[in-house]
């Protein structure tokens, strides 16, 4: 008999899988305690290395504004041709350590945080539209699966694509990483997205949701897997080092920025799910609007200081930008911050590169480690108060736009179909025949190394994807086990 799953109370667990919403298009519910218990965990299973995201490399530079989004927005920072706001990024890999290398075959996190006159608005992204899951739920186990065996503590191919062949939405994201857009040349090479989907409000409360595209102006550069084995062993610091050397020289590497927009409208009558992060939207159907440009044009002056203690969240939103019923958006708007409140302690935003230097930063936080800016004087610590503090402004709709939730509260778990299968078949017939080779000979030097059963059942998604795709990696397995 298999031993029962339970909290860390003890309660047994009837669904690990799902998260608890308000219907099954609806927000996730703080009353999910299982939720919390689980991801609260994860986010302080290491000490101090960041869980993901863990090896880093960051600089300063600004965003201009190209196109005013005044029309969709009240997020000042959108608002005139011209404007330009500093900000600060950092990029990295996902699932290496703090030593491992830039080339490894991983997503790359793309995060930027904009200093705007409202306080600061976090942009926290990756170099692939999609991402592996889209409850997050399942994000502790999958990240367990991307790391190092608990017994062996070495990386391990039944584990890895036991779970991805045991959850197929992963599908999509897998034919991207496991083409060469999984291995890039460097950071200043890659696209970024924001991935989620969110929402733009205006001054009027109406809404619309968006999705962020930055399409780098240095033209997208990847490595073959030779390449990337090849660099690790001389310089697995490659992209760190490109990044730095370039902007020191005074070749500052810049992005065009885009957004995707829909109706309230359009995203219900999508052939897909809007707000599923293993979906994309069609640019087809829903085509780039240019916004701005992005440059970075100064390293930091203190690497541990500016990039290792930067901390992102896609909570981090000023007015007229909202979060979307997105799962797995809402699961990281408390497990972002949960994360640096451990990592860096509940003062992380005095820390200088977080402090939102062009807005007037005036709360009732007080005490706690590392509280370092004066800890708010000899001003009261409580609203309401007659005494000169703080206070709310009770303009209706600055943080938050009314929207309607309909439904019944429970764990409605996504039902497999073969929506799941669309767009993974529909990017693998876009590959040229050489990033067609390439794919297959990747997956199948990684798939080799896992149980006989799991390749099968792995396969088995790749055909329903593209009956070719499949029939390449099955015989591209009986040939490496030969």
């Amino acid at each position: 008999m298999r031993p029962v799953l339970t909290t860390s109370t003890g309660m047994p667990v009837d669904n690990n899988q799902t998260s608890l919403t308000a219907g099954p298009d609806g927000p996730m519910l703080l009353m999910d305690t299982q939720y919390i218990d689980k991801i609260s965990h994860f986010d302080r299973e290491r000490i101090p290395e960041r869980v993901v995201h863990a090896k880093g490399a960051g600089a300063h530079g600004y965003f201009e504004v190209t196109h005013d989004l005044s029309h969709v927005t009240r997020a000042k920072f959108l608002h005139g041709v011209g404007k330009r706001t500093p900000v600060f990024a950092r990029f990295s890999t996902v699932g290496g350590e703090l030593g491992s290398a830039d080339t490894a075959r991983d997503p790359r996190g793309f995060a930027l945080k904009f200093y705007t006159e409202e306080g600061n608005y976090d942009m926290v992204g990756n170099n692939t539209p999609v991402f592996f899951i889209r409850d997050p739920n399942k994000f502790p186990d999958f990240i367990h699966t991307q790391k190092r065996n608990p017994q062996t503590h070495l990386k391990d191919a039944d584990m890895f694509w036991d779970f991805l062949s045991l959850v197929p939405e992963t599908l999509h994201q897998v034919t991207i990483l496991f083409s060469n857009r999984g291995t890039p040349y460097g950071f200043r090479h890659m696209h970024g997205y924001s991935s989620h989907t969110f929402k733009f409000v205006d001054h009027n409360g109406k809404y619309s949701y968006f999705k962020w595209h930055f399409r780098t102006n240095q033209g997208v550069k990847n490595l073959t897997s030779e390449e990337a084995e090849r660099i690790a062993g001389s310089n697995p610091d490659h992209a760190t080092a490109d990044l730095f050397n370039s902007i020191a020289k005074g070749d500052s590497p810049s992005w065009t920025a885009y957004v995707q927009i829909l109706s309230e409208e359009q995203v219900a009558k999508y052939r897909f799910n809007s707000f599923d992060i293993t979906k994309v939207w069609s640019q087809k159907v829903f085509p780039l609007q240019e916004v701005g440009k992005l440059v970075l044009n100064r390293n930091p002056e203190n690497y541990f200081a500016e990039v290792e203690q930067a901390a992102f969240s896609p909570g981090t939103v000023v007015p007229g930008i909202e979060p979307s019923p997105d799962r797995m958006l809402q699961g990281r708007l408390f497990s972002y911050p949960d994360t640096h409140r451990h990592r860096l302690g509940p003062n992380f935003n005095q820390i200088p590169i977080n402090v939102p230097r062009n807005a007037k930063l005036q709360n009732h936080q007080r005490d706690g480690p590392m509280a370092i800016n004066g800890n708010g004087g000899n001003k009261p610590n409580y609203e309401p108060n007659s005494f000169g503090g703080p206070y709310q402004t009770d303009e209706v709709g600055v943080s938050y736009t009314a929207a309607p939730v309909v439904g019944a509260v429970g764990r409605h778990t996504y039902q497999l179909t073969d929506d799941d299968f669309v767009q993974p078949g529909d990017l693998y017939r876009l590959l040229s025949p050489y990033e067609k080779d390439h794919l297959i000979k990747n997956i199948v030097g990684s798939l080799k190394n896992a149980k006989k059963f799991i390749q099968e059942r792995q396969v088995q998604h790749f055909k329903r994807a593209d009956p070719e795709y499949g029939r390449r990696v099955e015989e591209g397995l009986k040939a490496a086990t030969m």
